[in-house]
């Protein structure tokens, strides 16, 4: 009878386990994304995988393989374990299969095209005449504790003798415990968002962050995600993505219905979407488009990649405007398939490269970046008055000083428990591990200064090198805001060994106006400066803890100059400079300037300078310190005017001189960059060699190419010799186009870019300049190489070729090897 039973009970557990529902999802071998709407085929019968790759099926027969099957990607026969639980099914993409692409079926087709059509009558900034609305944003890093182990483990380690020693781990025990107490870290924000016809503004009504008296204007500027469904490009945490309802959207993306559904009692399809080309892109997602209007009533929009991203729009339907008005927008980012360790908002949030060997998981994995942004206090069509339009974010000094009472508005969706200890307790770090001191300190120093009591100590000043006074030795310093919000006054001195030479240069400054940066300021230097620069006078002066260029400069000229200037950002997203100078000029070379049968090895030289910086597609935030380019955008155009002043203080030539440059950048969704610089100068008048245009060389005059290797410069000609040319008139045109880092091994991922310079000049009246042998650019000058820049430690190397009518005749002459660094600490 047992016998019996046993029999029975076998057939029945067998039927039962023939008959089970399992659930798994299919994802790409090596980059892990969800392969949607995979065929999956059991016993003749075939289902179809959901959007993000997940599926549940039955087993009847535990004994014939699951075929998995997709389009570019080899077939998978899984073959059931006993034991199997959840199906992870990795399918390997068929490389044999050129440029594969999913196409669009021509229903979906057609209800894209007409959403895409309409997208400006459903697009809120194009539809409405006006809006205006508060919105409350809270930034996020937190962790799940229940996800969190908090067993403490033992680690075994051997000595130098082979002696087994136990220790114990308890990193994540502590990591749960504090997650369970408090976020990792979290800011809040509220801020008024207006639109006209006009454009739009961001102002800050109130901000707090953790462990900040003062939020950091950075984070206030920081343009996290988009606040439009509808923007191009589309930006999600700072990623441009291409948006599916651009106009290219259809090119580049395809598009499944899967079924349709009610939202607010309105007909809406969803719809899928991911790149044709299944390795050109990472996005994909749902949008759910309403059936009458055609706009987008909800979305999902999912990044995988070193990161995983979903973000999630919701939207509430007007009826009396006939359109969909944002309600929601949610942004979490978790540990995604990163090679190596990755860092988010500067270390904030930091995971561990998932290709290192580890016994389990790093608690710290477990966390993640949250955005979440609500919009309130809705206002349509009502009279919208924006003040500053060129401003894009206002951050009056009131907005800083908000009471903690405020933000108890918000508590009805967004406070918690840990939200209230999160403040408290990293307020208290902050204080005793004086955080924000720390990092003024850190910015100061990114800026080449070090702040010392009411000094700003300059790095620039401190060590210098060039050929003609050798090892330069000195020190300055400006004073900071702990003296004076008012007045500064910055100084130098420095001593150079070879030229036994002593130079200094002091500049007293006064503000006129704090939210325009308006300054008045008077300056005396004794000082060297290099033949034939060009310099713009509102170009930023980037800090590097090298200038390389300079190391090779021989051929300098006396100048002790004083001048009285002002500089201001009073016209919206431009920079302004206008001067007048004085200067006595003595060359430090064998030279003659002959005007008017009269020779001059010495002269005076007066000028007055006008100078413009337009930044037209920049975005700036107007601070109580004065106005910030939060958004550096191009292409950026520079416009500079000198001229003499005969009669004025003992001037010696009559000369104009016009300036002129366009620095342009196009970024690419895949990464990689092409930037492009055209400048130009025209001068008319008597104009001495130190005057003249010479256009950055950056070449030795030595026989063999290696005798010639040196530092690299920033936009030099690398192939052009010091001294080499000079012109009255010239233009130049570079061209450079950067790709993505090669991964060629540990910590070696070297960035190429390919580079083509070339430039054209002419010299009025050459046979004003004696003794001093130089050639001209009338039949032009071409150069083109590639720089495989931080191959290792920041350190890389250049190499360009000359070539064209001013090619020399030896080969080898035209050539240019150079090793570059990139550490810049410039911002």
């Amino acid at each position: 009878m047992n016998y019996f039973w046993a029999i029975c009970f076998f057939i029945l557990s067998h039927f039962a386990y023939s008959q089970q529902k399992l659930q798994g999802q299919v994802i790409d071998f090596d980059s892990t994304v969800p392969i949607a709407f995979a065929k999956i085929t059991h016993e003749n019968k075939t289902i179809t995988a959901d959007w993000e790759g997940r599926f549940t099926i039955v087993i009847t027969n535990e004994k014939k393989p699951i075929l998995f099957s997709y389009k570019g990607y080899y077939t998978n026969n899984y073959y059931l374990t006993k034991d199997a639980t959840f199906l992870l099914i990795k399918m390997i993409s068929d490389n044999t299969q050129k440029d594969i692409e999913i196409y669009s079926e021509n229903l979906v087709n057609g209800l894209v095209k007409t959403m895409i059509e309409k997208k400006n009558q459903n697009n809120p900034e194009k539809a409405l005449e006006s809006f205006e609305y508060k919105n409350y944003e809270r930034v996020l890093v937190s962790a799940h504790p229940n996800q969190i182990s908090s067993k403490i483990d033992t680690i075994v380690k051997k000595n130098i003798f082979g002696t087994k020693k136990i220790k114990l781990d308890s990193s994540n025990y502590k990591f749960k415990k504090l997650a369970e107490k408090q976020h990792l870290y979290q800011a809040e924000k509220v801020n008024f968002i207006q639109h006209n016809k006009k454009g739009n503004k961001e102002t800050v009504v109130a901000a707090r962050m953790a462990g900040f008296k003062q939020p950091l204007y950075e984070y206030l500027g920081l343009k996290l995600v988009s606040y439009s469904i509808y923007e191009t490009p589309f930006e999600i945490i700072e990623i441009p993505v291409l948006n599916p309802i651009s106009n290219f959207g259809r090119r580049m993306y395809t598009f499944k219905l899967i079924d349709t559904l009610k939202i607010q009692n309105r007909s809406v399809y969803r719809v899928y979407f991911q790149p044709k080309n299944l390795k050109s892109s990472s996005l994909r997602g749902l949008i759910y488009i309403d059936a009458e209007t055609f706009g987008v009533a909800k979305a999902f929009y999912r990044i995988y990649g070193t990161v995983n991203i979903n973000a999630t729009y919701t939207f509430n339907y007007m009826k009396e405007y006939g359109l969909w008005f944002p309600e929601k927008r949610k942004f979490e980012v978790i540990k995604g398939n990163n090679n190596e360790d990755l860092k988010i908002l500067g270390g904030t949030i930091k995971f561990n490269s998932t290709s290192k060997l580890r016994a389990q998981n790093d608690a710290s994995d477990q966390a993640y970046l949250l955005i979440e942004s609500k919009p309130f206090d809705i206002k349509i069509n009502q009279p919208t008055t924006i003040i500053q339009p060129k401003i894009k974010i206002d951050v009056p000094k009131s907005s800083l000083k908000v009471e903690d009472k405020y933000w108890n508005t918000f508590s009805k969706d967004t406070l918690d428990k840990r939200k209230i200890y999160t403040y408290i307790a990293l307020d208290s770090l902050s204080d005793a591990e004086k955080i924000e001191k720390k990092l003024l300190f850190g910015k100061k120093v990114i800026n080449g200064y070090v702040p010392v009591s009411i000094l700003d100590i300059d790095l620039r000043s401190i060590l210098k090198y060039n050929n003609y006074e050798g090892f330069r030795v000195g020190f300055g310093a400006v004073t900071n805001t702990k003296l004076s919000e008012r007045y500064k006054l910055a100084f130098y001195g420095a001593y150079g060994f070879k030229d036994d030479g002593f130079k200094y240069g002091v500049t007293p400054s006064y503000q006129l106006d704090k939210p325009t940066n308006t300054w008045l300021n008077a300056s005396y230097s004794d000082d060297l400066s290099e033949i034939g620069q060009i310099q713009f006078a509102t170009q930023n002066r980037r800090f590097r803890i090298y200038d390389p260029r300079p190391i090779n400069v021989s051929t300098f000229y006396e100048n002790k100059t004083f001048s009285a200037f002002v500089e201001s950002k009073f016209i919206p997203k431009t920079n302004t400079y206008f001067s007048i100078t004085r200067s006595e000029i003595r060359p430090l070379f064998e030279y003659n300037f002959i005007s008017n049968d009269e020779i001059y090895t010495n002269y005076k030289i007066s000028t007055a300078l006008f100078a413009i910086q337009w930044n037209p597609f920049s975005g700036y935030m107007q601070t109580p310190t004065g106005r910030l380019e939060i958004e550096k955008r191009f292409p950026k155009f520079s416009l500079q005017i000198t001229k003499s002043i005969p009669g004025m203080f003992d001037n010696n030539f009559d000369f104009t001189k016009f300036d002129f440059k366009i620095e342009h950048e196009i970024p690419f969704l895949s990464g990689q960059k092409t930037a492009f610089v055209f400048q130009t100068g025209i001068s008319n008048g008597e104009i001495p060699l130190t005057h003249l245009y010479s256009i950055a060389p950056n070449n030795l005059d030595r026989n063999t190419l290696l005798k010639r290797v040196t530092l690299a410069g920033k936009n030099s000609f690398e192939t052009m010799y010091y001294n080499e040319f000079f012109s009255s008139n010239y233009f130049m045109l570079q061209a450079r186009h950067t790709f993505n880092k090669i991964k060629l091994g540990y910590k070696i991922n070297p960035e190429i870019s390919v580079v083509t310079r070339t430039a054209f000049g002419t010299l009025k009246n050459p046979e004003q300049h004696d003794k001093f042998v130089f050639k001209t650019l009338e039949k032009g000058f071409l150069e083109s190489g590639a720089e495989v820049n931080k191959i290792f430690k920041g350190f890389g190397l250049n190499f360009f070729i000359r070539y064209g009518p001013n090619a020399l005749p030896k080969f080898e002459d035209n050539l240019s090897l150079k090793i570059s660094y990139h550490l810049d600490l410039g911002i």
